[in-house]
């Protein structure tokens, strides 16, 4: 969308094709920065090692538990039945791929011993950190948007109960730190309400509950506040005319007043859960291992922090750029 004056001289096509090619060399010019800075230091990348944060193969040794003599080895296809049996006339059975048998018929196995092993494709760190960091956000946002939608409409409510209530929880929510509201979930709520149910008979609840409530609570006293003021905005006369055609305030709002808003809501609310996704990131603090913490975890691990750092920054980047797009889709449906 592009904003000028009706007064402005039309801009010509090299205009445009002059400004396109200084962003590029802008861009280009960070680009080798970067790169001219990071040569310029005493560090050897490794993005070859990079993958293995995200998937790997994990080998598992398979033992004997059993001390005896191999009675056979049966293969069948790529399984092998590996038979062990004790001087008391005792069996066990252990299956192992065929390639990574490791005895033969006639060995005496002691417990422990390997007689094969198998391999298995498990989620590195960085991709579980990125799960626990979607599925964080996706809660936090819906329990977000419930809170915020009911909160924005007790905001401007004409019963003195619900409006006195609607601001006492903005103002003490946005008065606050997240970080601090954070630490309050978890080690004060979540430590009465953990002794509670064990005092009760029931297990503890995961910490990762109590930093969804933090993010759902601290998203929306903003949401309410977003929903206020985009239904303030739809002019007066368009709940009245709805009054006087026989709707009641209910329907009014339903059905004329929240679709106007909607419109004008929708870029805000985008804004507020982009910064919610990289909230996220301070639950770390509370041991939940989100993909911050996961890439701390794997920065001390592998010191390799230029890389691991830089594909967390791109991880955010595409969890928040998608949000943005659906966003800007719904836009456009709304519209």
């Amino acid at each position: 969308m592009h904003f000028s004056s009706a007064l402005d001289r039309p801009k010509g096509k090299t205009y445009f094709l002059l400004w396109r090619a200084v962003f590029v060399a802008g861009l280009f010019l960070v680009l080798w920065s970067m790169y001219a800075a990071s040569t310029s230091v005493d560090y050897i990348w490794r993005w070859n090692r990079v993958p293995q944060y995200f998937w790997y193969t994990e080998v598992k040794d398979i033992r004997a538990s059993l001390e005896g003599e191999v009675r056979a080895v049966e293969t069948s296809g790529a399984t092998a039945t590996v038979i062990i049996v004790d001087p008391s006339g005792k069996e066990e059975r252990h299956l192992v791929p065929a390639a990574t048998v490791r005895v033969r018929k006639g060995d005496f196995i002691s417990p422990g011993d390997t007689l094969g092993s198998e391999s298995h494709g498990r989620p590195g760190l960085l991709l579980e950190g990125l799960w626990i960091t979607l599925k964080v956000s996706a809660l936090a946002i819906v329990g977000g948007i419930v809170l915020g939608l009911f909160t924005g409409l007790a905001r401007i409510s004409v019963n003195p109960a619900l409006r006195w209530s609607a601001v006492t929880y903005i103002e003490i929510i946005r008065g606050s730190p997240l970080l601090v509201q954070i630490f309050l979930w978890y080690f004060v709520v979540g430590t009465l309400v953990n002794q509670l149910l064990s005092k009760w008979g029931f297990n503890p609840i995961d910490p990762l509950w109590y930093g969804v409530v933090a993010l759902a609570i601290f998203t929306g006293a903003y949401v309410a506040e977003i929903v206020r003021a985009g239904i303030q905005s739809v002019h007066r006369g368009q709940m009245e005319a709805a009054r006087s055609l026989g709707l009641t305030y209910a329907q009014a709002m339903r059905r004329v007043i929240l679709p106007q808003a909607m419109r004008r809501i929708l870029p805000p609310l985008a804004g507020q859960f982009i910064s919610l996704i990289k909230d996220s990131s301070l639950l770390g603090v509370i041991s939940i291992r989100e993909l911050t913490k996961a890439s701390r975890e794997v920065v001390s691990s592998s010191l390799q922090p230029f890389e691991i750092w830089i594909v967390c920054a791109v991880l955010y980047l595409v969890l928040t750029f998608a949000l943005s797009l659906f966003v800007q889709y719904l836009e456009r449906k709304a519209i």
